[in-house]
């Protein structure tokens, strides 16, 4: 089964997101931060990166912007999952390289359906 890199400073966020990711047979890899996000799929190659915004750091859309540039990491589709839901947030994440945004709370059918379009 595929596995997901999920990126997230909040550890209820993560919690949330494993269970519905064991619930569904995918294999899941934690990273608490952009940087330490970045260098985990360099070295592990998930197949998609469920990436949070708003983290110390390394903000999501700086870490997807090295993720999308480095011809590495380029080729894994990054969904940017995050609090912030204006039109412009949208926006800058596809500019960033995202694949996919949603705003949170998330809905497991939807994220599961999102996760779908790219594995």
């Amino acid at each position: 089964m595929a596995t997901i890199l999920i990126v997230d400073d909040s550890p209820s966020q993560i919690a949330h997101f494993t269970k519905i990711l064991e619930k569904h047979g995918f294999d899941h890899l934690v990273a608490e931060d952009g940087a330490s996000g970045v260098a985990m799929a360099k070295s592990a190659k998930p197949d998609l990166i469920l990436m949070d915004v708003v983290m110390p750091e390394l903000n999501g859309f700086q870490a997807t912007r090295k993720l999308t540039q480095d011809p590495e990491t380029k080729d894994i589709p990054v969904i940017m999952v995050t609090t912030k839901d204006q039109e412009t947030d949208r926006v800058w994440g596809q500019r960033q390289g995202a694949k996919g945004f949603m705003v949170k709370p998330v809905d497991e059918s939807e994220l599961l359906a999102e996760i779908k379009k790219f594995i």
